[in-house]
């Protein structure tokens, strides 16, 4: 069993897996303040995925790995097709309800530590490439995803540009330029009265992860535009 204080996420998750939903997480973030993080949700089959998720599953292809899979949900589709799939997360509750659900490949591992691997697809869903928590960050983050990416490879993500949350009734954009970039937020969760520690996230805009990934050695095309700011990317060696 998982001792809530530590993995607040992944007790969720397994409380829903095992018939014990009771309440959703909730969340706190720099940007948007209080919020809910629908458990349900998080367990939603391929039908109910958003278009962009959809798109990112279709193109998966070869030997694949789902960074921060949290309940499984794209790598349990996959799977079902016959993929060969990877799912990885830092949250031990997150790859016990993965395993509890049929996955069969499955491990507690932090994609910063993974080394010597190679994929044909990477998989950052969910806004995944926030992980990476800063700005300045994303370029390290992008070297490390290409040690991991085989010759003729792919990384498939998406994000959201975060830039309509500082928009002003006249439509104008309300931006500190001399404060931090404005997609970097400090999230913090808390589920059943156990409140978790602070950890940063990153929205980023298409073009300053087309900068980054240019930075890298690496080509970003934009895939599919999602109905609110949303998009999917695909990032791979220049061929």
């Amino acid at each position: 069993m998982i001792h809530k204080t530590n993995d607040i996420y992944g007790q969720a998750l397994l409380d829903y897996q095992n018939g014990n939903f009771t309440e959703d997480i909730k969340t706190f973030s720099s940007i948007a303040g209080e919020d809910i993080y629908p458990l349900p949700y998080l367990f939603r089959s391929f039908n109910e995925m958003p278009k962009l998720e959809q798109k990112a599953l279709q193109l998966s292809k070869g030997k694949i790995i789902d960074v921060g899979c949290g309940a499984g949900s794209h790598s349990l589709y996959l799977q079902k097709k016959n993929k060969e799939v990877f799912a990885i997360d830092v949250s031990k509750g997150a790859i016990e309800t993965c395993r509890l659900r049929g996955i069969n490949n499955a491990s507690v591992q932090d994609i910063w530590q993974l080394k010597k691997q190679q994929f044909d697809t990477i998989l950052l869903l969910m806004n995944g490439a926030g992980m990476c928590g800063k700005l300045h960050k994303l370029t390290n983050f992008l070297n490390h995803l290409k040690t991991l990416l085989s010759p003729n490879g792919q990384i498939l993500l998406d994000s959201t540009d975060v830039i309509y949350m500082f928009e002003d009734e006249n439509g104008d954009y309300i931006i500190d330029v001399n404060q931090d970039y404005y997609g970097e937020t400090t999230f913090r969760m808390e589920y059943k009265n156990q409140k978790g520690k602070p950890f940063n996230w990153l929205y980023i805009d298409f073009n300053n992860l087309q900068r980054a990934s240019e930075f890298c050695g690496l080509q970003c095309e934009l895939i599919l535009e999602g109905s609110h700011y949303d998009y999917l990317a695909k990032i791979s060696f220049f061929q």
